[in-house]
C-alpha cells in the first residue's frame, strides 16, 4: 500500500549540448493542447483555422514574461539581497511563473492578437478559458519534477516525500517529514474546472466573456484554499500570501465582469467578429478561391 510519493530525483535530461528541464517541457505541453484546444473552439464559433495560432504568438511571450515579472516581485528576498545572481530572474526552467501575472500580460498581448485577427476580445476569451484551465493543469507537473510548491506536513496516503537536502526544505522540521502535495491538488482541481467550463458552455452557450469569468471564479477559489496550506515563503500582506490577495481579486474581478455583461448583453451573440462587414469579408473569401 502506498504511504507516500517519492520525489523525482532528477528535474532535467541532457540531450549532447541542450539541457530540456522537464518544467519548460510540460509548460510547453501546456500551452500546445491549449492552442489546439482553443483552436477547435474558436473554429467552430465560426474564425478560420489556425486563427489562435496569430493569438498566441503575441499572448504567450506577453504571458511568460508577466508571469515571470510577478513571481520575481511578489518573491524579492529570493532575488535581490547582497551578492544575489541577477540574471537568476532570467532563470526561468528553475520554477517561477506567476498565473496571475501571466493572466495580467497575456491578456494584453492576447488583446493586441485578437484585433489584428479582427475578432471580439470575450468571444476569443470565451472560447481559450478551457484550454488556460487545462496548461494551467499539466503545468504543475513541472513543480514536481522540481520539488516545489508542497504544503503543511501530513502523513496521508498521497503525502510528498522531499529530501531534507531540498533548498526548498522547510527550516525546523526533521529529516522524512511528508507534506501535501499542493501542485497535485491544483491540478486535480484546474483538471475539474476544465470539464466544468466545457459542459456548462455546452448546455449554457456562455458568451460575451461568461465562460471566461467563471473560469476565473473556478480557478481562484481552488488557488485560494490551496494557497492557504502551502508553506514556501511568500510575501504576506495583511495577514495573507499575496497570491491568496491575487485569488480574491480574481474573484472578485470574475463575478463583476458575469454581472456587468448579464445587463449589457442579454442576447445572442450574433458574430465573433468586430464587425458586420468583416464577418462577411472572411466568409465570403473562401467562395473567391474557388
Amino acid at each position: 500500500m502506498i504511504s507516500s510519493i517519492p520525489s523525482p530525483e532528477i528535474s532535467y535530461i541532457d540531450l549532447g549540448p541542450l539541457r530540456l528541464h522537464f518544467y519548460a517541457l510540460f509548460i510547453l505541453t501546456g500551452i500546445i493542447l491549449a492552442v489546439i484546444l482553443s483552436d477547435h473552439r474558436l473554429h467552430k464559433r465560426g474564425a478560420e483555422r489556425g486563427t489562435i495560432l496569430d493569438i498566441a504568438l503575441w499572448a504567450v511571450p506577453f504571458g511568460i514574461l508577466g508571469g515571470r515579472l510577478f513571481h520575481v516581485f511578489t518573491h524579492p528576498r529570493d532575488y535581490f539581497y547582497e551578492g544575489a545572481d541577477l540574471l537568476a530572474i532570467f532563470y526561468v526552467w528553475e520554477g517561477g511563473l506567476a498565473i496571475y501575472g501571466a493572466l495580467l500580460l497575456g491578456a494584453l498581448g492576447a488583446y493586441i492578437g485578437v484585433r489584428q485577427a479582427g475578432l471580439k476580445f470575450w468571444s476569443v476569451a470565451d472560447a481559450i478559458a478551457p484550454g488556460l484551465l487545462l496548461a494551467q493543469a499539466i503545468g504543475r507537473w513541472g513543480n514536481y519534477f522540481n520539488q516545489e510548491l508542497f504544503g503543511l506536513p501530513t502523513d496521508l496516503p498521497w503525502a510528498l516525500e522531499i529530501p531534507a537536502s531540498n533548498p526548498a526544505y522547510p527550516e525546523g522540521f526533521p529529516a522524512g517529514v511528508t507534506f501535501h502535495p499542493t501542485f497535485a491538488y491544483e491540478m486535480v482541481w484546474s483538471l475539474t474546472g476544465v470539464l466544468l467550463l466545457l459542459i456548462l458552455d455546452r448546455r449554457l452557450n456562455l458568451r460575451f466573456g461568461r465562460l471566461f469569468s467563471l473560469y476565473l471564479v473556478i480557478y481562484s477559489t481552488g488557488r485560494a484554499w490551496i494557497e492557504a496550506i502551502r508553506i514556501d515563503p511568500s510575501e504576506i500582506v495583511l495577514g495573507l500570501r499575496i497570491n491568496i490577495w491575487s485569488a480574491i481579486v480574481g474573484v472578485v474581478i470574475g463575478l463583476t465582469i458575469i454581472i456587468v455583461q448579464h445587463y449589457r448583453h442579454r442576447g445572442v451573440e450574433a458574430s465573433i467578429f468586430r464587425s458586420q462587414k468583416v464577418a462577411e469579408a472572411e466568409a465570403e473569401e473562401p467562395a473567391e478561391a474557388k
